[in-house]
């Protein structure tokens, strides 16, 4: 038997740096027309939330001016407060979700 010398290299990859998706708040803007119900109706059909949480949201918009909704990528915050913003309007209600990057 001969003695030979086995060299393993080891393959390096190198990922590429994938940066996260900046993400973006969506605000509930209080308004003095459209009925609390409603409001409450829009954001557990479009955000998923549940009566209370919905609620609070609601007063705290109410209450401040303004309140965040949720925190979503770029893409899914302007679709859901697009369509949010959306219901409302399709039942003469001038309620409305804005966007804005998170910081």
């Amino acid at each position: 038997m001969s003695n030979v010398d086995v060299v393993t290299r080891r393959a390096t990859k190198t990922k590429p740096k994938v940066e996260r998706p900046k993400l973006h708040k969506v605000i509930l803007v209080n308004d003095d027309f459209t009925p609390r119900d409603f409001v409450v109706h829009i954001l557990k059909a479009e955000f998923r939330m549940t009566e209370d949480q919905a609620y609070k949201v609601m007063l705290t918009a109410h209450q401040r001016g303004v309140c965040v909704v949720a925190v979503f990528t770029k893409d899914v915050a302007e679709t859901k407060a697009t369509r949010a913003t959306d219901a409302g309007r399709s039942k003469g209600y001038p309620l409305l979700f804005t966007t804005e990057p998170e910081e």
